[in-house]
């Protein structure tokens, strides 16, 4: 064999060998909980991104939802603390304060505690559901405790992860491990459309039981917060709040006429309307927000 004949076998064998590792899968990311206390679940490959910045606001700023503000933060610290506490269904009016709800409880804890281990919150997409298996097999055996947090939740028809997600709240053989709790907010309180339950009534042959496999799935969940639409004063209360905070200068009297007409052309009355105005006020009066 010539010394070029061999050159171009080894150019070539080397091509090869390159070509067949773009082929090889990405190797998985190490998760390293000790660099943040927020993360975000990539089902796949299956690894924990630590968020660094967290899109949320001061519980304080938080407003129209005082009784269920105090539920949510005395669960969610006695959940801190190693005592027994609930998984909870945040649900209800859109827009009001929900995600942001369980984000500002969680940071208030930590704030709260800070000579102890953060409390972990990890968000986990609704597409992503049926991997809470292997997601709560990461974080068992890890010294901290977790809030797995999933806004936005409901099922629709022919949707059968629902059933991940009872035997990951509490069914199976080992159930939920004891320093993981499980939030999510839906705008429906059974998280199932109702067409489907009567759907499943009609069609079973035992409809009770048929109902029963649909609701139970609500029941999983210990604390049932609910979110109402808000009144004028609230809405407005919400707006005043946000004023103070970020220094707005702009007078009372013309803050509640410029709000009013704001929520009038919406339609509605929300914390996320009131956030959306304030947004809006803020540019034109070329102010920046707080972080």
């Amino acid at each position: 064999m010539t010394d070029n004949t061999l050159e171009t076998l080894t150019e070539k064998l080397d091509r090869l060998i390159e070509a067949v590792g773009r082929l090889a899968p990405a190797p998985v990311p190490q998760t390293d909980l000790d660099s943040a206390d927020c993360f975000v679940w990539n089902a796949s490959p299956g690894f924990l991104e630590p968020v660094q910045r967290v899109n949320r606001v001061d519980i304080g700023l938080i407003r129209g939802v005082d009784r269920v503000r105090d539920i949510l933060v005395d669960n969610t610290e006695r959940f801190a603390a190693g005592l027994p506490a609930n998984n909870v269904l945040l649900w209800g009016a859109r827009g009001m304060g929900k995600s942001s709800l369980v984000k500002a409880a969680h940071a208030t804890i930590n704030a709260e505690h800070k000579d102890a281990a953060p409390l972990k919150l990890i968000e986990i997409h609704r597409e992503d559901i049926d991997t809470l298996p292997k997601l709560m097999n990461i974080l068992k055996a890890a010294p901290f405790r977790f809030i797995l947090f999933c806004d936005d939740l409901s099922f629709d028809h022919d949707d059968t992860s629902y059933k991940s997600l009872k035997a990951a709240l509490e069914g199976g053989v080992e159930g939920r491990p004891t320093n993981v709790i499980f939030y999510a907010t839906s705008n429906r309180r059974h998280l199932l459309p109702r067409d489907m339950i009567d759907n499943e009534r009609s069609t079973a042959i035992n409809p009770s039981e048929a109902v029963e496999e649909k609701v139970s799935l609500s029941d999983r969940f210990g604390l049932w917060l609910g979110f109402h639409k808000c009144s004028q004063d609230e809405y407005l209360d919400m707006i005043s709040g946000y004023a103070r905070y970020h220094d707005l200068r702009i007078g009372a009297d013309a803050l509640r006429a410029e709000a009013l007409e704001w929520a009038t052309t919406r339609g509605s009355r929300s914390g996320r309307v009131a956030w959306q105005f304030i947004q809006d006020l803020a540019g034109r009066l070329g102010q920046p927000l707080k972080d």
